[in-house]
């Protein structure tokens, strides 16, 4: 990382949708399964990377809970890698003081996922490196109702129900919302993803695809991230 780089200022939370696996193996004529596991592979290379910049979320949008809508043999495939990554995946966050944090649903995943992916919060509850979000059998809009339905069961006074309140009700509760929001793989959409907190998240897409978004890719985002100027709704400061 360039010391200009940081010095210009580093977003507190990044939020990365990892799109192009599948097109990156087609281009090499290989299957979407292959690119899905180098693609895992890289997002367990990518992490140890990004801790170094101290920045201190992140948060990864692993599978959708419309990805459940691809055919079969590769939704299995999907989840069989991320089983048999969540060990390693373990072992290497831990090591290096990364807490792990799962967004989404738990249903619909196999017990032997579940019981890892709860394995691996535990164990890193109580690191104070880096946060990493894993957003798996996510939705943003499901997110919503879900906080809502939330609220209605603990009957929380109308009368002090507002924004914050509401946040609090969400996945990423206690956490920042993401500063900078990044796509890869060319598309410009957010896709259901973080919704409510990336109301004011910079948004940085890129042509390249996942397992090719490295730390020069990275840097080209920060850097791009550091040249906005970031008002809220306000006006700029003269």
């Amino acid at each position: 990382m360039t010391g200009s780089l940081k010095d210009r200022g580093l977003p507190q939370h990044v939020a990365i949708v990892m799109d192009g696996n599948g097109r990156w193996a087609a281009k090499r004529r290989k299957s979407r399964l292959y690119g899905h596991k180098q693609g895992a592979l890289h997002t367990r290379d990518f992490v140890e990377m990004f801790a170094a910049y101290g920045i201190p979320y992140l948060t990864l949008y692993a599978f959708s809970t419309e990805n459940w809508n691809r055919p079969r043999a590769e939704v299995n495939g999907i989840i069989r890698l991320l089983s048999e990554n969540l060990d390693r995946a373990i072992e290497i966050a831990h090591g290096q003081n990364i807490r792990i944090r799962h967004l989404g649903k738990e249903d619909r995943l196999p017990q032997e996922v579940q019981k890892k992916a709860r394995a691996a919060i535990e164990l890193t509850r109580n690191n104070s490196g880096l946060t990493v979000n894993i957003a798996f059998n996510y939705g943003g809009r499901s997110e919503i109702v879900n906080a809502a339905q939330e609220i209605v069961r603990r009957r929380v006074n109308i009368n002090s129900l507002d924004e914050s309140v509401f946040s609090g009700y969400l996945y990423t509760a206690g956490m920042p919302d993401p500063d900078l929001f990044i796509r890869t793989g060319g598309e410009m959409r957010l896709s259901n993803f973080l919704i409510w907190q990336s109301a004011y998240a910079e948004l940085y897409f890129t042509p390249v695809l996942w397992p090719d978004f490295g730390r020069d890719e990275l840097e080209k985002a920060l850097a791009d991230y550091s040249r906005r100027q970031r008002r809220f709704g306000g006006l700029q400061p003269k």
